[in-house]
């Protein structure tokens, strides 16, 4: 699993040798500035890189907050090499993880209109080592993360019911599993729609429907049972998800962390010691 100081190895390998070449045994310190309105994710992250350098940081801003362009949100003072040194590592979390709560926040806003009650959701789909850092940064932008991982809660795709046989049966075989554990069916149709909620699924993912057949499958499986979570899922974007946010319970979107634009943050350096 990716860290910081495996990202600061892999960015500065055996040394930043322009640093080194031009800068000396100088001392000073630096802002990072917001180049955009943005929701602020990845400070921790940003601050324990340069801290890992040997450098001070001081947070202008917290985690989760929206600023505007041009707002400094993090300060960092020491040596010039090793803040130039981790300036990228740093940046690179901070944009990532600021994208990522910037959409959420902003998809969440536009399905709220639709419907107040609305869980935003991000998946499985991250980029490989980042996962923790994704995940931390829709929960920063108001989503739920969703399962961390495969050990983190039950839930029955295509592919499971392709091996087991039926929808009854997988969920059969998933309730005995653990009663502290909620069981999810993912179906594609009215009819699977129907037998998950019959089979006493907790919640059922409509997969990859339109927002009207989607909320056909929630007044069935309502209908069976109230209490039964509806999400939906499968190719939604920001700009599709409000559609969905009337007829559903939760909207899952790989695209919040797939496919999030980084937010654009820049460090400058501010005072130099002589």
């Amino acid at each position: 699993m990716g860290g910081i100081r495996e990202f600061l190895r892999e960015d500065i390998g055996r040394g930043d040798i322009t640093s080194e070449a031009l800068i000396g045994d100088r001392r000073g310190s630096g802002k990072v500035i917001a180049r955009q309105d943005c929701v602020i994710a990845g400070l921790e992250e940003a601050a324990e890189a340069f801290s890992i350098l040997g450098l001070r940081t001081r947070s202008l801003v917290r985690d989760g907050d929206r600023v505007c362009s041009g707002t400094a949100v993090l300060e960092v003072e020491g040596d010039l090499r090793s803040i130039l040194s981790g300036e990228r590592v740093a940046l690179n979390m901070l944009m990532r993880m600021s994208g990522i709560a910037t959409a959420t926040s902003e998809v969440l806003a536009a399905c709220r209109e639709r419907n107040p009650g609305i869980i935003i959701a991000g998946t499985r789909k991250t980029t490989p080592g980042f996962r923790r850092y994704e995940k931390k940064a829709v929960v920063l932008g108001g989503g739920d993360p969703h399962r961390f991982g495969l050990d983190d809660g039950i839930l029955i795709k295509d592919n499971h019911l392709a091996v087991v046989g039926s929808i009854s049966a997988a969920v059969k075989a998933a309730k005995k599993a653990s009663f502290m554990k909620k069981v999810e069916v993912e179906v594609t149709s009215l009819e699977g729609a129907r037998e998950a909620a019959e089979a006493g699924a907790d919640i059922i993912l409509v997969d990859n429907m339109a927002p009207k057949e989607a909320g056909d499958c929630r007044d069935e499986i309502k209908a069976i049972d109230p209490r039964i979570l509806v999400e939906a899922s499968g190719g939604i974007t920001p700009i599709t998800a409000p559609d969905y946010a009337a007829s559903v319970d939760i909207i899952s979107l790989g695209w919040l962390t797939h496919s999030a634009r980084a937010a654009d943050l820049s460090l400058d350096i501010t005072s130099l010691e002589h």
